[in-house]
């Protein structure tokens, strides 16, 4: 703006004792008055949302985990920054790596995300023509189109590798692995959750890739703990592993890590966005989820996972004694073996004596005060889940008094 139109717009302005009345604030003798901050708002509230006690687990529809003081630090902090978005990837993915025994690493918005560009990048390498192509027609462009895996192994998160336009090839045995390799062969994919379901375990599968020359790949979405899990796979020799960020680690719920072997974590990169043309142009991560990531990653390592351990059977504890004092109940206590690997709680009830189903359970504790979520669902009437792990302190003992209160009000008599 001109000067001449600045004074204009002063000299249009009232005067009171010469100044300008609205250009500033009247300077009191006594100094400038202390500015009145408004009120936070409090958006939860303002759109009445209901938060509840996680006592089911890092399941995606109920927000999986919450973020960590140092997560969201790193979050708010780069937040105040403009950062070229492709050296924030490249050097968070070199941190990344290094913790866990990778050539290469990104994160990437979830890991049904890293399926698909991990696919996305084994399919077209560092060809640009290639990336355009995809899912379409894939043998047309010369990509090879066929992925096999296991019939244990589809469980619907496989759907992400189809997203590039591959066609999934089922198989049982070794024998079936000979007999449909051939040319259109472009890898070999492992879901790590039904690791005991499927007949051909890890070193196996990953022999039989090396047989063929074949990239070897891997799902871990949901399994960690153990924290030795973020890097046995790579140790293995998988040539790319795909993880859940927002699960246990605690990182931003829509992102997730790709690692595994340079060339593959390249061509991902270049089939991801902010790249244009791309299958991945809209699986999105900013600047602020990969430094929360990393961050998230950093703290998960570094932490005492004996002292978290000995946490959840504390508060395992609590609740199972509260709970085994009401008459029919029978508590017991298992691990997972892979998936969610952490103590789980079940709850079976005598319906002679408890007059309750697990549906009228789950509902009952979900529109109680607090609201409470459980697993409470399944094929058992008379049993309810629920885990521990997802609980902040203190939360153990209100599960532990609302379950006791909604079983023994439900029992005969």
């Amino acid at each position: 703006m001109k000067r001449r139109k600045i004074f204009k717009l002063i000299g249009a302005a009232p005067l009171v004792g010469g100044i300008a009345v609205g250009l500033a604030p009247i300077q009191s003798v006594f100094g400038a008055p202390t500015p009145v901050l408004a009120p936070k708002r409090d958006l939860i509230k303002e759109l009445n949302l209901r938060t509840f006690i996680n006592a089911a687990g890092t399941y995606t529809t109920m927000t999986a985990s919450l973020m960590q003081e140092e997560v969201m630090e790193a979050i708010n902090a780069s937040s105040k920054e403009f950062i070229m978005l492709n050296e924030v990837q490249d050097k968070v993915g070199v941190q990344i790596a290094k913790m866990v025994h990778a050539e290469s690493a990104m994160v990437t918005s979830g890991a049904f995300s890293a399926l698909t560009l991990g696919m996305a990048g084994i399919l077209t390498g560092m060809d640009r023509d290639k990336v355009k192509r995809l899912p379409h027609r894939l043998e047309e462009a010369g990509i090879k189109s066929e992925v096999i895996i296991q019939k244990a192994h589809f469980d619907g998160y496989e759907h992400a590798l189809s997203n590039t336009g591959i066609t999934l090839v089922p198989v049982e045995t070794t024998d079936d692995i000979n007999r449909v390799v051939n040319e259109r062969t472009a890898s070999m994919h492992f879901l790590n959750c039904n690791t005991h379901e499927g007949k051909i375990k890890h070193e196996e599968w990953i022999k039989m890739a090396r047989k063929y020359n074949l990239p070897a790949t891997i799902d871990i979405a949901a399994d960690v703990p153990p924290v030795s899990n973020l890097w046995r796979f790579n140790d293995m020799g998988f040539s790319f592993v795909a993880l859940s960020g927002g699960k246990a680690i605690r990182g931003p719920q829509s992102a997730g890590i790709l690692m595994g072997n340079k060339s593959v974590i390249d061509a991902a990169k270049l089939n991801n966005s902010p790249n244009g043309s791309t299958i991945g142009r809209g699986m999105k991560v900013n600047k602020e989820e990969m430094l929360g990531m990393y961050a998230a990653l950093d703290n998960y390592i570094n932490q005492d996972h004996e002292k978290e351990w000995k946490m959840w059977e504390d508060r395992v504890e609590v609740i199972s004694k509260a709970i085994s004092k009401i008459e029919g109940i029978k508590v017991s206590v298992t691990v997972p073996p892979i998936a969610n690997h952490s103590p789980k709680i079940n709850i079976s009830w005598d319906k002679n004596i408890i007059k309750l189903t697990r549906m009228q359970l789950g509902e009952k504790m979900r529109f109680g005060n607090p609201s409470i979520e459980i697993i409470s669902w399944g094929n058992d009437e008379n049993s309810i889940d629920l885990t521990v792990f997802m609980l902040k302190p203190g939360q153990e003992k209100i599960v532990a008094r609302r379950l006791y209160e909604e079983l023994s009000n439900a029992t005969f008599g």
